[in-house]
């Protein structure tokens, strides 16, 4: 999912997250490369069903700069009783 967000690919993966990609009218040029992911926690959301996972990671931009502890929240839900975690749009914070 971060990769999808982060660079643009395999976004119709993730219909829910990237609605813009299911009818291929959101394409988007690759923002990064290099991405590595330096640490992950999810903590249960305020609301039911629903929970956040939190992001480090670092990455290269499209100018060739390569910066650590880039953030990014990707929120997910789910519907009482279904076992099965839906991401949704994801927030990137720097």
């Amino acid at each position: 999912m971060l990769i999808a967000d982060a660079t643009g690919l395999g976004r119709g993966q993730f219909p829910t997250a990237f609605p813009e990609a299911v009818d291929g009218a959101g394409a988007v040029a690759p923002a990064f490369t290099r991405i590595r992911i330096q640490a992950a926690v999810a903590r249960q959301d305020t609301r039911a069903g629903r929970a956040v996972v939190h992001l480090v990671w670092a990455g290269a931009d499209r100018g060739g700069t390569y910066t650590d502890g880039r953030l990014t929240d990707i929120p997910f839900h789910h519907a009482r009783g279904d076992g099965t975690w839906t991401p949704q749009p994801p927030t990137t914070t720097s």
